[in-house]
């Protein structure tokens, strides 16, 4: 068991615990020979009696070890503590999109677009190393004081030429940004990174997921069958430039998507270029009379 005080392979002295995850346990270390503060994340005791978890967690380090880039979170470290598998990693003090979205309940588009190049530019480099993250969603992108954004939580992500090793794990990730062809048992693409993007963009703007079914099979399906919702007529403060990214971005067919993150980033970039492009939109009455 993990306490207070403790230090972890003679170098992280474990300073609180900071909560849990599916996989794993989260503390707040101190890195006693860089001085810098750490978050240690050990695989749950209860979990290693299946091997599949540890591979699982194995393969989150495998995945993100090599990657640098400044919207993503770092690893730092990794090795076994009493057998179970850990990882330093950067240390994020800030919160989730989730939990922001839960404070403002909706983004206005202008800072939703800033934020989108950020996740987007964190996904094209991922994508340039042949990684997909397979669970992009405002619960893993962190949101920091100074405005970053940092992209995180690649417990599921794969590499693209190991995506046909286990057919199995295809439906893993979030059921309200799951691509149609995922909901489907298909291999995940970066194009089914690029549908998880055009999700989290709608909820930035919108303050909720286009398909909100009680239960996960309905959403599946409504993924899969239902018409996509029009962002402007659930917010019509969205421009139809936004809305035609978002829109474009959450194709039921891939080939109709994006076909890289690149594109959509560029488009992005693009719209934000013309600021009228976010002004509120007015009523007549308002326009005439000056109401708001």
């Amino acid at each position: 068991m993990i306490k207070i005080g403790d230090k972890i392979d003679d170098r992280y002295r474990i300073m609180s615990r900071l909560g849990t995850g599916g996989m794993s346990e989260v503390y707040e270390a101190t890195d006693v020979i860089s001085k810098r503060i750490v978050a240690i994340k050990i695989m749950k005791e209860d979990l290693m009696k299946d091997y599949e978890n540890i591979r699982r967690f194995k393969h989150e380090v495998a995945a993100v070890a090599s990657l640098q880039h400044p919207n993503i979170i770092k690893v730092y470290n990794n090795g076994e503590v009493d057998g179970r598998p850990y990882m330093a990693n950067e240390y994020v003090k800030g919160q989730t999109l989730h939990e922001k979205l839960l404070f403002l309940t909706k983004m206005q588009p202008y800072e939703a677009c800033e934020i989108m190049l950020q996740v987007l530019s964190a996904v094209v480099y991922v994508h340039n190393h042949g990684v997909i993250h397979r669970d992009i969603k405002p619960h893993n992108v962190y949101y920091m004081a100074d405005g970053t954004i940092k992209l995180g939580d690649f417990g599921i992500a794969t590499n693209e030429e190991m995506s046909n090793a286990n057919p199995d794990e295809h439906i893993l990730g979030s059921v309200h940004y799951l691509a149609p062809e995922l909901c489907q048992g298909k291999k995940p693409t970066p194009l089914s990174d690029i549908y998880a993007l055009g999700i989290t963009f709608f909820e930035l703007v919108t303050g909720h997921v286009p398909f909100d079914e009680v239960l996960p099979v309905d959403i599946a399906v409504a993924h899969i069958k239902r018409q996509f919702p029009m962002p402007s007529k659930v917010d019509s403060s969205i421009s139809r430039e936004v809305e035609k990214i978002i829109v474009k971005a959450c194709r039921k067919n891939p080939l109709d998507r994006y076909q890289n993150a690149q594109a959509m980033y560029d488009d992005i970039e693009n719209v934000m270029k013309n600021r009228n492009n976010f002004r509120e939109k007015k009523s007549l009455l308002s326009r005439i009379f000056g109401f708001k």
